[in-house]
């Protein structure tokens, strides 16, 4: 199994090693898995085994490369493309498990192997990628692709590799090439950095509450929630946190405007108050470093580097986007925040405008008022379990494929609920583990991961093993994990995402699953959403937890015509977050502050009053530790997609088995062996329209 294993250090984040006295013949990540499916034996690895792993497997990994490029043979795809992508050892495997382990189930001992090692596996990248001797090899192979005669897949292959070496400096003279080792280090190390400040500051805060009368307002699986949280920090009284189903909840329902106001500073401060978990710093040298790799590589900004190989190719188009977007956002959000305030007004509110933790509040009361439907309603018909049953049915109906728990199969908390996946023939297709509940060392947000990609090799085909990694309310002493309507949308997100790794049928693990271009690869996620609301789909599911009915057509009704309920907000909240990430991105960096790129870029954050002391970049893990940088937009953009993709499938019928037997043949499977625009024309018989986006969101008729 590999990771992309030869690239893992310049893929994954990158990793370095001390020597250990582990024994090398007891350590079970140099052993064969001898699991199901040779799934990784979570119960039996433990941080010490990383280090010496990675070592041993880099060096297999050298010796590989060391046998390309010493081959007298002349250079062929089999002997330099295929050997390259098939080589690497353990070096994926063992470091897909730890890049792992460090987001959602981390510790002081997972994070000082994480930033030992992450020097050393960026060096390995860099040996790989600015081998003058094996770039020649590849470069020949590239230079002939025209007489070649590859497969589409093949060729897609050889483009990857090749640019893959030249994006990353195979092409610089000797000095520039130490300089981009020297930045490749430092920003892998910065970005560790970054998270780790950010899990730290979020896992840091507790709003601890004694007096029963502050909590006013919230309902009863929200104060049930607060109590378990404190007996389980060994506190009085009812403890709220910054993760998402505390945090979230009380800016909803708490009506102590104080401990609103409290709790909204601490979420919007973090990484920005000073101190040992500041990340203004970092951002600025993380900014720098990206300015300096891609003048290196002959880009202006960091922005056209990145940008180059996705389907929206410049900042131009990003901008016009976003700025298109915007334009009907704009005055839908206006509209919307007068409205909201007339009604804070009548409801007792006496200033002259609301402030940011204000929004959540009234907009719950108002939307309770207008369609007579909240959480509190219908939280009881969303089930955890019973809305994976849902996904499992619903996908069944649309490729016929079945989800089959295996309890044999070990995870990296007793809480990680583990499937096998098989196809309509029986077909085992995937390995599937769900992660739910927040924990301290797990960080926040929701995630697709795949420790495993699919490929094939030497006529042995690999199957995924894919993770999709929630942060959802917790179950209770007297109820089950019961999710909001947005958790239900999230699950159904990262679960297509996971479709995506699953279903995925290519020959290369280059080109193969999630493996694509970043504003395509949340087209098989937000498809998803939309079956969330569909009245077929939740009868499935939307089931109440104590009595069995079936969700009310009535509350199905009220979901849908609630769906755009301060939409021009929301799109102007992404939108801002897109325009921070490209203020940060495709410009020549010149010493501003996080404040005054914020000030500058964040449109979404001008709709109330200016709040001092908060700021979004400090804890924007998507674009400083994530993959997003210069592509936050993508999710506006495969919104594109995915409403008009969804379209004909409203058309055709929602289960219809010929929309999403195609969908599953010209995007889910393909993974990256075409170009994203192709796959999607083959599917859909044209080019996206934004019309169908505009009029879900509401923001034309």
């Amino acid at each position: 199994m590999k990771t992309n294993a030869l690239f893992a250090g310049l893929l994954i984040s990158s990793v370095a090693f001390a020597q250990n006295p582990s024994s090398m013949s007891s350590n079970p990540l140099l052993q064969p898995f001898n699991t199901p499916h040779q799934t990784a034996p979570y119960d039996k690895i433990k941080p010490e085994h990383f280090l010496p792993a990675l070592k041993e497997s880099m060096a297999e990994g050298r010796k590989e490369i060391a046998a390309i490029t010493d081959n007298p043979a002349k250079p062929t795809f089999d002997n330099t493309i295929l050997a390259l992508e098939q080589g690497g050892g353990n070096v994926g495997k063992v470091s897909a498990i730890l890049f792992h382990l460090n987001g959602a189930e981390t510790n002081p001992e997972i994070q000082k192997t994480v930033r030992e090692a992450s020097p050393m596996l960026t060096e390995y990248g860099n040996d790989i990628t600015l081998n003058d001797k094996l770039f020649a090899r590849v470069k020949s192979v590239w230079d002939q692709r025209d007489k070649l005669k590859l497969d589409t897949e093949s060729a897609m292959l050889l483009e990857k590799t090749y640019k893959s070496f030249s994006r990353n400096g195979a092409n610089l003279n000797d000095a520039d090439k130490e300089k981009m080792r020297g930045i490749n280090k430092e920003l892998s190390q910065l970005s560790i950095k970054f998270a780790e400040n950010n899990l730290a500051e979020t896992n840091e805060y507790a709003l601890v509450i004694t007096d029963e009368k502050d909590l006013a307002g919230l309902p009863d699986f929200v104060k049930e929630g607060a109590k378990a949280t404190a007996k389980k920090m060994n506190k009085e009284g009812w403890v709220f946190t910054l993760q998402a189903p505390s945090y979230g909840p009380f800016m909803q329902y708490s009506e102590n405007r104080d401990l609103r106001q409290k709790l909204f500073l601490a979420f919007n401060a973090r990484g920005f108050g000073g101190g040992k978990n500041d990340n203004q710093v970092n951002i600025a040298q993380i900014v720098k470093l990206r300015y300096e790799k891609a003048k290196l590589l002959g880009y202006e900004t960091w922005a056209d580097y990145m940008l180059e190989e996705r389907m929206a190719n410049s900042k131009q188009i990003v901008a016009n986007f976003l700025s298109d977007v915007k334009k009907y956002a704009e005055p839908a959000a206006a509209k919307e925040l007068a409205e909201l305030t007339n009604y804070a007004r009548k409801n007792g509110f006496t200033e002259e405008k609301l402030q940011r933790w204000d929004v959540s509040y009234y907009s719950e009361k108002l939307k309770k008022e207008k369609y007579a439907i909240n959480d509190e309603l219908l939280k009881p018909y969303f089930k955890l379990e019973n809305v994976l049953d849902g996904i499992f049915t619903l996908t069944n109906k649309l490729y016929g494929i079945t989800f089959k728990e295996n309890k044999d199969i070990t995870g990296w908390n007793p809480e990680v609920k583990t499937y096998e996946v098989f196809d309509k023939d029986g077909k085992f297709l995937a390995v599937w583990y769900g992660d739910y509940f927040p924990r301290p060392g797990k960080r926040a947000g929701a995630w697709n991961n795949s420790i495993q990609d699919q490929w094939i090799e030497n006529g042995k085909e690999y199957r995924p093993h894919v993770v999709n990694v929630c942060n959802f309310t917790r179950p209770t002493d007297t109820k089950p994990s019961l999710l909001s309507f947005g958790e239900v949308t999230t699950l159904f997100h990262e679960f297509g995402h996971a479709l995506h790794a699953m279903l995925a049928n290519g020959k290369y693990q280059t080109t193969s699953g999630t493996s694509v271009a970043w504003d395509f690869v949340e087209l098989p996620s937000q498809i998803m959403e939309n079956f969330a609301e569909e009245p077929e789909v939740l009868r499935i599911f939307a089931k109440h937890y104590q009595t069995g009915e079936v969700i009310p057509q009535e509350y199905i009704d009220k979901i849908r015509a609630s769906s755009n309920f301060m939409a021009g907000i929301g799109n102007m909240r992404q939108v801002g977050l897109g325009m921070i990430d490209m203020a940060w991105h495709s410009a020549v960096p010149n010493g501003e502050t996080v404040a005054q790129i914020e000030e500058k870029a964040d449109v979404g954050a001008k709709l109330y009053p200016k709040t001092e002391g908060t700021s979004v970049s400090t804890a924007f893990s998507h674009i400083f530790a994530g993959g997003y940088s210069s592509g936050y937009y993508s999710y506006k953009w495969s919104e594109v997609l995915d409403a008009d993709a969804f379209e004909l499938f409203k058309e055709k019928g929602i289960f219809n088995q010929e929309v999403a037997q195609s969908f599953r043949d010209n995007v889910l499977s393909k993974g990256g062996s075409e170009k994203p625009m192709v796959l999607y024309k083959r599917f859909r018989g044209r080019e996206p329209k934004p019309e169908a986006m505009l009029k879900r969101a509401g923001l034309i008729l």
